[in-house]
């Protein structure tokens, strides 16, 4: 089963574990479950979450090395389920002049980045998190349980490119912050906007000099021999910030 044949071909992804099954069986999830398929020696411990599992779609048990025959994979604990992505929506704002916080992810091709980042999205309250059409797939099954099944709720939309992230913000009123190592402003002087994008780059290059031109621009300072933070953890403190004003 290769994981680009579900997601090309028919819609679907895959969960794995326990923490983002119970996700996707509660009233958070954003996306449906089609079917369930779990070591016999788990199915006694999530016969409370599976009781709300719709009447008629499967549950499937197998041991453990029949799963991997499967999958291809064997780090699913014994727990694995299928989702249905369905069409993808523009996520819902409050209209202005209320507060939103709004994370825009440019060029960001590393799937436990962007697990962790819809992670601190969720951690910190952001709204809604925007890709651009290179930034890889939340609903990539290690994206999804790196973000401890954020991504399964955060509300996302795919954008072709930062130009139409930059659009969505003027549509709905949003002030672009790009953060990055040469911002121009020191994170915690920030006066934050009521009405926030967030905007994070990639590992290494970082946000397009071009892109980062027409912004204003942030940075955390770092000891002199030092000079960049994981994107993960440099989203992380710049959306606490922002929460703490909000």
């Amino acid at each position: 089963m290769r994981e680009r044949d579900l997601v090309g071909r028919a819609g679907r992804f895959i969960v794995e574990g326990e923490v983002t099954l119970r996700v996707m069986l509660s009233d958070r999830a954003r996306f449906g479950l089609e079917s369930v398929l779990l070591a016999p020696e788990r199915l006694e411990g999530l016969g409370g979450d599976l009781a709300r599992f719709p009447e008629g779609r499967p549950v499937y048990v197998a041991r453990k090395a029949v799963m991997s025959a499967i999958t291809g994979f064997p780090i699913h604990r014994g727990v694995l389920g299928v989702g249905l992505r369905g069409l993808e929506a523009e996520p819902g704002l409050p209209p202005a002049p209320d507060p939103v916080r709004v994370v825009g992810l440019v060029g960001l091709t590393n799937h436990d980045n962007v697990g962790a980042l819809f992670r601190n999205a969720a951690a910190f309250g952001a709204d809604a998190v925007l890709l651009d059409a290179a930034t890889c797939d939340p609903l990539y099954r290690k994206a999804i349980r790196v973000s401890a099944g954020a991504a399964l709720t955060v509300p996302f939309q795919r954008l072709a490119d930062a130009d139409a992230i930059l659009a969505y913000a003027a549509r709905h009123a949003l002030v672009p912050l790009a953060l990055s190592p040469g911002g121009g402003e020191i994170l915690s002087a920030l006066a934050p906007p009521a009405r926030t994008l967030l905007i994070l780059g990639t590992e290494g290059p970082g946000l397009p000099p071009a892109l980062m031109a027409r912004l204003r621009t942030l940075r955390i300072p770092m000891a002199p021999d030092f000079d960049s933070l994981n994107v993960a953890t440099a989203g992380a403190i710049a959306l606490h910030h922002l929460a703490a004003a909000r």
